[in-house]
Formats: C-alpha cells, sequence, structure tokens
C-alpha cells in the first residue's frame, strides 16, 4: 500500500525499495503524495500556491476532465473531421517518465487535446488509431502540458481544461522591460517543468505561438539540456483549417487532421541551446529550410 509523507526543511526522504524510488533530501518544504494502490494520487513535489493547482495533481479530478474534455472533442475529431495518426507503435518502448514532446503548434487547446485522445487510446492497445473512446473510462493520466498562463486563466472553461495536467508558464517574451525579456524562461517555470518530467511524460510546443513558422523559444532546449529527457518531435496538421484559433469552435468539416510522432531524437545534451533548439526546429517541421520548402516558395506566377 502506497502512503503519504509531509516533510520538513533539511529532511530526507527514504521512498520504498522495489518500487523504483532512491533516497534524496531537499532544502526546500516538500509535500510528497503517493499513490493509494488504486491510483488515485499522483505523485507531486511541488509548493503548491493554489487550490486549483492542487487539484490537478489529484488523479480522480484529471480523470473526470478527460472524460468531460474527452466527450466533448472527440465528434469533432474523428466523426466530423478524419484523424490520421502515425508513429504510435513506437510508444510501447518508452519509459512512463522524462519523455518529453516537442511539436508544432496550430490551436490554442485542439492539438494538446488530441494528444491526450491518442495517449488514452494508445494505453488501451490501440496503434495510430482512436476507434471507440471507450478508453475515456480509464484515461492515461500520467501526462502534463505546457501552456501560457494568461491562456489558461481566460475563462471558466479553459481553468477546467487547465485542470487536465496544465504546467502554465509566463511568456517572458510578453515582458515589459527589456531587462525581464533578457531573462528568458523563470526559472520557476523551469523547476515545475523539470518536476513534472521526473515522474510523467510532458507535451510542449517551443514556438509558444500557433503561427506556422514561429521562432523557437531557447526554454525548451535549456530544459532540454538540464533534464536529459527523451525527445520525440511531433508533426501535426489541419488544425488550423478544421478549427478556430482557440481549437474548441470548428471552422470547416471533412478536414483532415495529421499527428505524425517521430523517432526519438538523438541529441548532443552538451550541446549549445541555440545547437538543440535549432535541431529541435528541424525536427518539428518549422525551421527556415522547412519554410523555404513551402509552396510559396516554389510556385511560379501565373503568367498574364
Amino acid at each position: 500500500m502506497w502512503s503519504a509523507a509531509i516533510l520538513s526543511e533539511k529532511k530526507t526522504f527514504y521512498h520504498t525499495p522495489g518500487f523504483g524510488f532512491t533516497p534524496y533530501t531537499n532544502s526546500q518544504t516538500l509535500v510528497q503524495m503517493f499513490y493509494f494502490r488504486s491510483g488515485c494520487f499522483r505523485q507531486i513535489s511541488t509548493n503548491m500556491g493554489s487550490f486549483s493547482d492542487r487539484l490537478k495533481h489529484i488523479n480522480i479530478v484529471r480523470k473526470l476532465v478527460y472524460i468531460l474534455v474527452g466527450l466533448f472533442s472527440y465528434p469533432g475529431l474523428a466523426i466530423i473531421n478524419r484523424l490520421k495518426i502515425s508513429g504510435t507503435e513506437n510508444f510501447s518502448k518508452l519509459p512512463n517518465r522524462n519523455v518529453l514532446f516537442v511539436s508544432n503548434h496550430q490551436t490554442y487547446f485542439a492539438d494538446v487535446i488530441t494528444f491526450l485522445h491518442i495517449f488514452c487510446a494508445v494505453k488501451w492497445g490501440k496503434k495510430n488509431r482512436l476507434g471507440i473512446p471507450y478508453y475515456l473510462l480509464n484515461p492515461f493520466t500520467r501526462v502534463y502540458f505546457v501552456s501560457a498562463e494568461e491562456t489558461m486563466k481566460k475563462s471558466w472553461l479553459t481553468k477546467l481544461f487547465a485542470l487536465a495536467g496544465a504546467l502554465t508558464v509566463k511568456r517572458a517574451w510578453l515582458a515589459k522591460t527589456d531587462a525581464e525579456k533578457r531573462k528568458g524562461l523563470n526559472p520557476g517555470d523551469t523547476r515545475q517543468i523539470a518536476r513534472a518530467l521526473e515522474n510523467n511524460w510532458v507535451i510542449t510546443f517551443p514556438q509558444g505561438t500557433t503561427k506556422a513558422f514561429a521562432p523557437g523559444r531557447k526554454g525548451t532546449a535549456l530544459i532540454i539540456k538540464q533534464t536529459k529527457p527523451i525527445v520525440i518531435p511531433v508533426v501535426i496538421n489541419g488544425f488550423w483549417r478544421a478549427f478556430d484559433k482557440k481549437g474548441l469552435r470548428l471552422k470547416k468539416k471533412g478536414t483532415t487532421l495529421s499527428v505524425r510522432f517521430k523517432a526519438p531524437l538523438q541529441i548532443d545534451y552538451e550541446a549549445s541551446t541555440d545547437a538543440i533548439l535549432a535541431q529541435l526546429m528541424d525536427a518539428i517541421e518549422q525551421s527556415k529550410e522547412w519554410m523555404m520548402k513551402g509552396a510559396h516558395h516554389w510556385k511560379t506566377e501565373p503568367i498574364s
């Protein structure tokens, strides 16, 4: 039976042998919550600030959110539109921790919701398809997603979706002063992403915007250097055509939505953040080289 423990500053915590945990000491006050055998609670190690932050670490709450969001979104993904998935056959080789999915971004929410559907379907043994969404009865919840703080606070609906596992970060490039802009990713944001990776999968969008071929942000490369995760590049397409910018309202029916999971990247973790970021952007097909391959660069103007 899993147990719970609350640790104070400078105390050492010993994990139960045989469950893949080892002793460690932390100088900060930690709150450690471990699974009951039924899986009701997710391990967390964080100084939690708000009630909503606590809720999204409770597995049963996340499962309920998955069911609600999943039932609401399934028709738009798999019935009204056509979802084409590839690359999930490699998921069986992945560990259940320290895996970072890096993707291009086309809508605020439809992209992430689709990933969650796919992960849940794979948990139930499906490959490259969703099928009937009975996987929502026991969804895969060991995954978090990085999102902008202001985006997740806009409405009650976005606040509800945040309970599915949002790691909210402040957009440093929208900071008011030059000094703030130079800081890059907030250190607190970096720590929460690193903590999530310790025991989960994490989805991130290095461009931080839905604009195609926007430059990537160095924060993602910095996290990769620090945590050395398995990095899975993902390339999505069609979502901008089928949904509005938020990804919550259908714009066009009968659209093919494609999600391609590529093989894990071979990354030199000692390389510079610029080099790692360049590798990521090329892998998700958002680099300048990929932009130059676009149709608008090779189509000729009609002769008048």
